[in-house]
């Protein structure tokens, strides 16, 4: 017998416990593990449109099937997409597959199998992109944009947005300006917030819905330390030493979702011993870390990342950790705290270790009190993993060998398979350069030394960088040149 729910449905499936398979001569069964349902055999024959048979099995087996079509089931397969004149409906508390069979609408359909599709797959980005026909629907899984579904019809994917505005309490009525705002949604018993951007383009309003799953975090995290993200032991006790450390600053910089928080979470939380007081304030608050107090920014009324920070140090803090210096009213606080006896953490959008330190020098800051205030810069990078389920040894060309090095490597790639979406890669771990500030140079920075010269000191002392950490792992096989080029340049 092989499962066949394309006979019948998924949600009608989980619903009344009814798994429809086919045996070798493609006859329709119902496997059940309780006594023939002749109304239900009546209703999926109406159904599909065969005669179909009971066969009563255990229950365990029936748990099995539901469970292994729940893995492989996209919820926008097979939904029809075609144009109604709805409007959207109520907003969705509990998102569900019998939740969503039930919708009479559509776009709520459409929109619900969407986002369940995109916790289904750990996506952290869903994007609705208008173009002339209707919209396409996208996942960023593991860094990458992936297709999901297209929509057909400008009305339909116009009603999507418009329920999108309703979930997060947006103007329905403006579609000329970008607006921004969040909803929350339950799934699986877990209550789980997303991000809404709404901006005009050519065919319409495209939207992008940040996915902000706190227990996907700690999941992937394991229990939050740094050996569970990627880091390797050497560089593990390099962060940990510093997140000891009485007073200063460690940064962490590297573009958007990078890991740079989940990373001070990891040592936070690694270094915390109750103690202590531990105080953040972040734009939000991805994940609860335990004894430790969280604010989250509300620029709406006026509680910004400077004014949390005056406050926070108001409360007698031992360390502070600020989501992300993005003006020069915070850094100017954030340094002045790291100089008065505070252990400060935060996160910068720099490309590099190297580039922070530019950063400041434009936002105009006293360089000698950052560079006395700054312990070290902390730059990294995430590189999807190579799918343990599908991977295969490759041979390196000539010029991979040469980038590689001699020694021994483990060259491996994955061919694609169910498990990792047919991309080869699953997951993604974070490799990394730290920049150590010593006294020589701290000075070399506050006399403001051409960055060329600070770099070559900083190697001189064995600084590794992003590209030689990167060639690293694929080395050890647990990464491609691929993902390399993709995530790093030679610098």
């Amino acid at each position: 017998m092989k499962p066949d729910f394309s006979a019948w449905g998924h949600a009608a499936a989980t619903r009344h416990r009814a798994v429809p398979a086919r045996d070798a001569q493609g006859r329709l069964w119902l496997l059940a593990d309780r006594e023939a349902d002749e109304l239900l055999v009546q209703a999926v024959e109406l159904h599909a449109g065969v005669a179909v048979r009971w066969q009563r099995c255990q229950s365990e087996e029936v748990d099995g099937w539901l469970a292994a079509s729940e893995r492989d089931f996209r919820a926008l397969d097979g939904l029809d997409s075609s144009v109604a004149d709805t409007t959207p409906g109520e907003d969705t508390a509990e998102l569900s597959v019998v939740g969503m069979a039930a919708q009479a609408s559509p776009a709520v359909r459409l929109l619900d199998a969407a986002i369940y599709d995109a916790l289904k797959d750990g996506a952290s980005d869903i994007h609705f992109e208008n173009h002339a026909r209707g919209a396409e629907v996208r996942l960023r899984v593991d860094g990458v944009l992936l297709a999901l579904r297209n929509i057909e019809g400008a009305p339909l994917a116009e009603q999507i947005v418009s329920r999108l505005k309703v979930m997060a309490e947006l103007d329905i009525g403006e579609r000329r300006l970008p607006q921004d705002g969040r909803f929350k949604l339950r799934f699986n018993g877990r209550e789980i917030d997303f991000r809404l951007s709404i901006i005009p383009s050519v065919f319409g309003e495209d939207a992008v819905v940040r996915v902000l799953d706190r227990a996907a975090i700690a999941q992937e995290a394991g229990a939050l330390t740094l050996a569970a993200l990627g880091f390797g032991e050497g560089l593990r006790r390099s962060i940990l030493g510093l997140a000891s450390r009485p007073h200063g600053m460690l940064l962490v910089t590297g573009p958007t979702g990078s890991g740079k928080t989940t990373t001070l979470y990891a040592a936070i939380t690694e270094t915390y011993s109750g103690r202590d007081k531990v105080i953040t304030i972040e734009d939000p608050v991805e994940y609860q870390l335990p004894g430790v107090v969280q604010i989250p920014v509300n620029e709406k009324k006026g509680l910004s990342f400077a004014r949390g920070l005056r406050s926070i140090l108001r409360h007698d803090p031992d360390r502070v950790m600020v989501g992300e210096i993005r003006d020069t009213e915070t850094a100017q606080i954030a340094v002045q705290a790291a100089l008065t006896g505070h252990l400060v953490f935060s996160t910068v959008h720099a490309n590099n270790a190297f580039d922070v330190l530019g950063r400041f020098m434009h936002m105009g800051l006293d360089l000698y009190n950052v560079v006395s205030a700054l312990e070290a810069v902390l730059a990294q990078r995430l590189l999807r993993q190579v799918c343990s389920h599908c991977a295969q040894p490759v041979k390196a060309s000539a010029e991979q060998r040469r980038l590689v090095g001699d020694g021994p490597m483990q060259l491996l790639a994955g061919a694609g398979c169910a498990h990792c979406r047919g991309t080869g890669y699953r997951g993604r771990r974070a490799v990394a350069e730290l920049l150590l500030l010593d006294d020589e140079l701290r000075d070399l920075i506050a006399a403001r030394t051409p960055m060329s010269r600070v770099k070559q000191a900083a190697r001189e002392r064995g600084m590794q960088s992003l590209r030689v950490a990167a060639l690293e792992a694929v080395r050890q096989g647990w990464t491609t040149f691929e993902e390399l080029d993709r995530v790093t340049v030679d610098a």
